[in-house]
């Protein structure tokens, strides 16, 4: 089954036609909106001690291991609710540019975070106190900043390019 046809079943769905015609699309949608605005704020404090700007007498490490889960429990329910909204209207989302940027932004962070806690982060015991981080910690958590606000404005403009 070739991929449009895929998406064109997926719309078809039980799930998905109840999802787009009744009040779970604007309920899911709101839940969305919140979990993203978790996942991007705590991803942002954490961020933000990277580069130096915020929370210089905590360690990294302590801030990672405080914010990370509540960041991986609302990108779980982010994904979930996400996966609900998109599957409403999968063939017409699946082509839309503002979509395509978004899932590509979000594999971007993904492989960022990645880089970042398999190469920068073994070594935090080193820096970990330190207000000035090294730089690849700097780079990793700009790249997470600019990539998060593209995946927001992204996400923004899905609705709005039809």
């Amino acid at each position: 089954m070739p991929f449009t046809e895929f998406w064109t079943w997926l719309e078809s769905r039980p799930l998905a036609e109840h999802i787009g015609f009744t009040w779970w699309f604007p309920f899911l949608e709101s839940i969305h909106v919140l979990a993203v605005g978790l996942v991007v704020g705590s991803i942002l404090m954490v961020d933000l001690r990277l580069l130096g700007l915020t929370a210089l007498r905590l360690p990294a490490s302590l801030m990672t291991r405080e914010l990370i889960p509540w960041t991986w429990g609302a990108f779980i329910l982010a994904v979930i609710t996400g996966t609900g909204l998109f599957m409403t209207r999968a063939s017409v989302y699946i082509e839309n540019p503002a979509f395509q940027i978004k899932l590509a932004s979000l594999v971007l962070a993904g492989a960022n975070m990645g880089w970042f806690q398999l190469k920068t982060f073994k070594d935090v015991d080193q820096w970990d106190t330190f207000v000035v981080t090294p730089p690849a910690a700097k780079l990793a958590g700009a790249a997470s900043l600019l990539l998060w606000v593209i995946v927001v404005f992204a996400g923004r403009w899905v609705g709005h390019i039809i």
